[in-house]
């Protein structure tokens, strides 16, 4: 259980390494491409796409799989050890999944910090101005409350109308 966790702790990490590499440069996908499609489908120039970078889940899910078998059985024929066990796979798999779309949210919420960093910066201080208006309202009203005099509201009398059964004889209803 203990080498699962070391191994999964250290798959995130290797997810987050991957996609960083692949969102500065996939040439390694970007050579595959060329060698897999013909010119004309093969991706533009500044297509940015890697393995795991701008992928689906799915896209994302096959290639870390693939690779990852193909570094089990690698080690298989190295180590003759058999470490490389069916849970160790599925945590490595696991980890490297999370850790690719962590390193996705940590870089998107860094785009828009960047981006919109004066305009959070601009919104809490009106917020906080707003705030010094309200504040000073809730005194004025206070102080002029204090200062009138209550005075009672008196109902003034309405004036006498027809019922609704003297309406409905007029009208020729009843």
């Amino acid at each position: 259980m203990t080498l699962e966790l070391i191994i999964f702790i250290a798959a995130i990490l290797f997810g987050a390494l991957i996609y960083w590499r692949e969102s500065n440069g996939n040439k390694l996908y970007r050579f595959f491409n060329k060698m897999i499609y013909s010119k004309e489908l093969q991706m533009k120039s500044n297509d940015r796409t890697g393995f795991v970078f701008q992928q689906s889940f799915l896209l994302r899910l096959v290639f870390i799989s693939a690779f990852f078998l193909v570094a089990i059985v690698i080690v298989r024929f190295l180590i003759p050890i058999d470490i490389a066990t069916i849970s160790l796979f599925a945590s490595m798999i696991v980890g490297t999944l999370i850790g690719t779309y962590l390193a996705s949210f940590i870089f998107k919420s860094n785009e828009i910090i960047e981006e919109e960093g004066g305009l959070i910066e601009d919104k809490f201080k009106q917020t906080i101005e707003k705030g010094k208006d309200f504040l000073e309202d809730l005194q004025d009203r206070d102080e002029k409350q204090l200062e009138e005099p209550k005075t009672e509201i008196k109902e003034s009398p309405k004036p006498e109308e027809k019922s609704a059964r003297e309406r409905l004889k007029d009208k020729g209803l009843l």
